[in-house]
């Protein structure tokens, strides 16, 4: 009752700021951590080369993994930073962090010209990325919840998640388009660098809209009635009850909330590319599409959640992934037709061993299926002699 009490509920119009300029900042920012994923085909070649096309993919989700593990850290320094500042300042430091380190991986050199120095500054930036995105989302989704009405917070934040599957949108279209004025041998030779550089352009236009926000209405309140925490992070854990609730919060719900929007979306991509050899256009616009399409039901399900609580729709999407992600993953494999049309090889030989990891194969066959099959030796199928 005291939050309820310290509620200042914006009017319609205040209201609309805070969201477009929340969801805005959102996307950019999301935009900005999904780039590397979305160009995976080349930034796993021109930073992580080793002769091996599968041992080089694993290499760069290794790396891509390595943003999400600083995302928790982020979330403890600038939600520190946030309880003790505010949530405007801490939100354009976020932002400001994020798209100087993407446009940075933009300017690095590839690892022919500087060898390891560059998978080394790679991996620096997604540091850089992962600490602001994590500032950033929790950030984002407490400013636009302390604006809204206690009976609209579900609806309101949800703008906020659809603006993630907005971030990862936008950088299939910067990428198709960026593609479709450039030649083939521009786009791999160094055209993929512009969609990188175009996050100090997304930076400018979301911190302009973000010095137009005030500072959130509950932060006020605390501030002037001297309610700031002293130590937030020590308080957040020390509070009764609050371990469990944090427990839960990120296994409960976070944890599976990722799993789930990564095997949709980057791991369908790249399965849809790598494993099923569609053309890298056709496989982004498909993607593309649904994942714009799945924006509306965030939104859906956000103003559901204010109608039957939180639970209910947390529940029902855990049990319809484990009910219906691997027919849907058989359901791609049955109708994707692979680039050139459908081919199908047998390889015979003596020893026809193929290990994924190897930088040279082993055996003749080996060799032949790693050339066929371009390190996914799932398309063919090897038989002994």
């Amino acid at each position: 009752m005291a939050e309820q009490q310290k509620h200042h509920e914006p009017d319609a119009g205040e209201m609309r700021l805070v969201i477009a300029a929340s969801s805005a900042g959102t996307v950019f920012e999301w935009y900005d951590f999904f780039i590397y994923g979305t160009l995976g085909a080349i930034l796993s070649k021109t930073f992580f080369p080793t002769g091996n096309a599968t041992l080089e993919m694993l290499l760069f989700w290794l790396v891509f993994a390595v943003g999400f593990g600083f995302r928790p850290l982020g979330a403890v320094l600038f939600g520190y930073l946030g309880d003790k500042l505010g949530r405007k300042y801490t939100f354009l430091v976020t932002v400001t962090l994020m798209g100087v380190a993407t446009a940075g991986v933009g300017l690095i050199p590839s690892a022919a010209s500087i060898g390891l120095w560059a998978p080394a500054i790679v991996i620096l930036l997604r540091i850089l990325q992962g600490l602001a995105l994590g500032g950033e989302y929790g950030g984002a989704a407490i400013y636009v919840a302390e604006h809204s009405a206690f009976e609209k917070r579900g609806f309101f934040t949800s703008f906020i998640q659809a603006s993630v599957v907005g971030g990862f949108v936008l950088s299939l279209v910067v990428v198709l388009g960026c593609k479709a004025v450039m030649t083939p041998e521009t786009w791999t030779d160094w055209g993929w660098r512009v969609p990188f550089l175009l996050s100090l352009l997304l930076l400018a236009i979301s911190l302009w809209m973000r010095f137009k926000l005030s500072e959130s209405p509950v932060f006020q309140a605390m501030k002037e009635e001297g309610e700031i925490a002293g130590n937030p992070f020590v308080e957040s854990f020390t509070y009764p009850g609050n371990p469990r609730r944090i427990f839960i919060a990120l296994f409960g719900i976070a944890a599976g909330l990722t799993v789930i929007w990564y095997t949709a979306m980057f791991s369908g991509l790249d399965f849809i590319k790598r494993t099923m050899r569609v053309e890298d256009t056709t496989a982004e616009i498909l993607v593309g599409i649904a994942a714009f399409l799945g924006m509306g039901f965030f939104i859906y399900f956000g103003r559901l959640s204010d109608r039957i609580g939180r639970k209910k729709p947390i529940v029902i999407g855990y049990a319809l992934t484990l009910l219906l992600l691997f027919p849907a993953y058989w359901a791609l494999g049955s109708v994707t037709t692979p680039a050139g049309g459908a081919k199908q090889w047998t390889i015979a030989g003596a020893d026809c061993s193929y290990s994924p990891f190897d930088t040279v194969q082993k055996t003749q066959c080996g060799k032949l299926i790693g050339d066929l099959s371009g390190g996914a030796p799932t398309a063919l199928a090897a038989l002994p002699a």
